[in-house]
């Protein structure tokens, strides 16, 4: 759990909502069940507010008005960020920990309004994921040792983390009783452990259902996790990531990929085939459907691409 190490002027305009801090942490790690990781992240970038107001406030520096700080001190704030070299990035991400603990302040009582929620995001540079395309996608698939048990393993891990847009984590976090197969379904339990049932295809049931009967119990699980490795412990996101990096370069595919690159392709393909924005965003497990919304750019960069390279009037 992320703490202060240092405070703010206690007569300060920060003082009562420094004082907030921790227990907004332990809101986030008990009551929206974030990871520790996570809340220790959202702590640092709160507390580097307060002492740059505090810091601010004792040399006399321009600030807003009123008890609290405000969107003035915001402004600055992010201007003073900007100054030392911080990158538009780091900007935005500190002022959405900002306006998330603001919002607490304001449900606890101690603000009346967010500061935050009329100071715009930093543009940003879009960085358009990294998608494969069905022919590669296929090549991939097809590269386990069907006749092993770990190409077994592999070949589910590959099926699902592109059958049902898994991340990493939620792939590794699967349990047996996750699974249901007779009605072609598998819960996941996403960021802030959130739940969602994500549709299998009928290829992916059928090599499931014949991993957890003969090939699963060929690696003796010590528990009730999926996929275990030769110890019968839970695989590692660091192992899923090495074997899809192998792998990648076996198919011939020397662009960096990762196991979110399946992801990517999942929401992509499906886009493509028609799928609606917010059904995808469903099976996605996203809160926002701006998050989704970026599948749409790369479709429309793929399509553009083929114009340009098919087209009879391009100029390349």
């Amino acid at each position: 759990m992320c703490r202060m190490t240092a405070g703010p002027n206690p007569e300060g305009r920060s003082s009562r909502l420094a004082r907030l801090l921790p227990q907004w942490l332990d809101h986030l790690l008990a009551q929206r069940g974030l990871s520790p990781r996570t809340v220790e992240a959202y702590g640092r970038d709160v507390e580097n507010f307060f002492l740059y107001a505090a810091e601010a406030e004792d040399e006399g520096e321009p600030r807003g008005e009123g008890p609290f700080p405000d969107s003035r001190d915001l402004f600055l704030y992010l201007a003073w960020m900007r100054g030392r070299g911080n990158t538009g990035r780091t900007l935005a991400r500190r002022l959405s920990a900002l306006r998330a603990f603001f919002a607490y302040a304001v449900e606890e009582g101690v603000l009346d309004a967010n500061p935050a929620a009329l100071v715009e995001n930093p543009h940003l540079p879009q960085h358009l994921p990294e998608v494969l395309s069905r022919e590669e996608m296929e090549r991939l698939l097809a590269l386990p040792d069907m006749e092993s048990k770990n190409g077994r393993r592999e070949r589910c891990m590959l099926e699902l983390l592109y059958a049902a847009g898994l991340r990493v984590s939620e792939l590794c976090g699967l349990t047996v009783g996750d699974l249901d197969l007779q009605a072609g379904l598998v819960r996941v339990f996403g960021k802030g452990a959130k739940e969602r049932l994500v549709p299998l295809h009928g290829l992916a049931v059928r090599l499931l259902d014949e991993y957890l009967r003969s090939w699963r119990p060929l690696f003796r699980p010590a528990g009730n996790h999926l996929f275990v490795n030769r110890a019968g412990a839970p695989l590692s996101r660091q192992f899923i990531w090495k074997r899809i990096k192998a792998l990648a370069l076996e198919a011939g595919i020397r662009r960096p990929i990762s196991p979110h690159t399946f992801r990517h392709s999942f929401a992509t393909h499906l886009l493509e085939g028609g799928a609606d924005l917010r059904a995808v965003q469903t099976l996605l497990g996203h809160a926002d459907i701006s998050a989704t919304e970026i599948y749409t750019h790369v479709q429309a960069e793929r399509l553009r691409g083929i114009h340009r390279r098919f087209h009879p009037r391009s100029v390349s």
